[in-house]
């Protein structure tokens, strides 16, 4: 007999919003073209958020302390890490564990739980020059979801904190077949999923039967909007990410896709609770650009019953 689904809340009381340094147009630990992190997070606080994932690793600051003392005195707190590395190099993996061994222990030091590691793109952020092949090969395949449970695994014994893959545009975990095979090929014990909206769309994946099929695997959310129109665009003129952010690819709610009241309904379906994490890539911007989308995003998502008032409990 099937199992009926938990009845939907009146509210998304399993969801807990928050942003990110990508939503004030930082890609990079330092850019000339990005603003100041005190500037973020100022805006931060008062676009009425009081949770925050760090970002590349050196934008906010690295001293545990000191990155305590700038979130105290705003009154905001952090979701989550972020991390970059490649599970498909075996011979750089040395490399890559010291990187997200850093930001596993400055996560761990700010009592977040969660690490969002984003598989490298294969086209340069800046000049849309492919760097290595699209495709993975088959070797390389065989060995990614082992790479990710050993990883995970080692996260979680030594720092108490969950790794959530991300699926980003131009990066060799991008479609929902190639979501999916990741998700089938790795342990739900130490691999899950950061459900990023946009970037599954951007792929030409369904958030929603993402969420209906795996959302025992949805660990973290970030919740953004592509334009159509502009999607159109990147496959008929084959364009890197970079610049279809240029022309605008993410945009605000309500407009693009998916819908974030349909995400909304769904993930609150879910038992597990749950950061949804605001990321509209905005980079380069000018810097008065972000402040006003940040707010009008945050009461579009209060709207949809998305607040960022309580902490979610954590049970994987």
């Amino acid at each position: 007999m099937a199992t009926a689904p938990p009845p939907l809340r009146t509210t998304a009381g399993n969801l807990c919003l928050g942003s990110a340094p990508d939503s004030w147009g930082v890609w990079f630990p330092e850019d000339e073209q990005q603003v100041p992190y005190t500037r973020f997070l100022d805006e931060l606080a008062r676009a009425g958020y009081e949770w925050l994932e760090l970002g590349p690793y050196g934008y906010l600051p690295t001293d545990p302390q000191r990155l305590k003392a700038e979130l105290d005195a705003r009154g905001l707190k952090v979701s989550g890490g972020t991390a970059f590395g490649a599970l498909h190099r075996p011979g750089a993996w040395d490399e890559m564990l010291a990187h997200v061994r850093r930001v596993a222990a400055l996560t761990a030091a700010a009592g977040a739980h969660h690490l969002v590691f984003i598989p490298p793109m294969y086209r340069d952020e800046k000049t849309g020059a492919f760097t290595e092949p699209p495709e993975l090969t088959p070797e390389q395949w065989a060995g990614f979801g082992r790479a990710a449970d050993r990883l995970g695994r080692l996260l979680l014994e030594e720092y108490d904190v969950r790794l959530v893959v991300h699926p980003h545009a131009d990066s060799h975990i991008q479609t929902q077949a190639e979501i999916e095979r990741l998700l089938n090929e790795s342990d739900s014990r130490y691999t899950n999923l950061c459900l990023d909206t946009g970037h599954v769309a951007y792929g030409g994946g369904d958030n929603l039967d993402l969420i209906r099929r795996f959302g025992e695997r949805v660990g973290y959310v970030h919740i953004k909007q592509m334009d159509p129109e502009i999607l159109a665009q990147v496959a008929a003129e084959d364009l890197s990410f970079g610049e279809a952010v240029q022309r605008g690819v993410c945009v605000s709610p309500p407009a693009g896709i998916p819908k974030p009241a349909d995400v909304v309904h769904e993930l609150a379906r879910l038992e597990a609770e749950l950061f949804v994490i605001v990321e509209q890539d905005l980079y380069p911007c000018a810097p008065e650009v972000p402040l006003p989308i940040a707010v009008s995003t945050r009461e579009h998502l209060a709207g949809c019953g998305l607040s960022g008032t309580r902490r979610p409990n954590f049970d994987r």
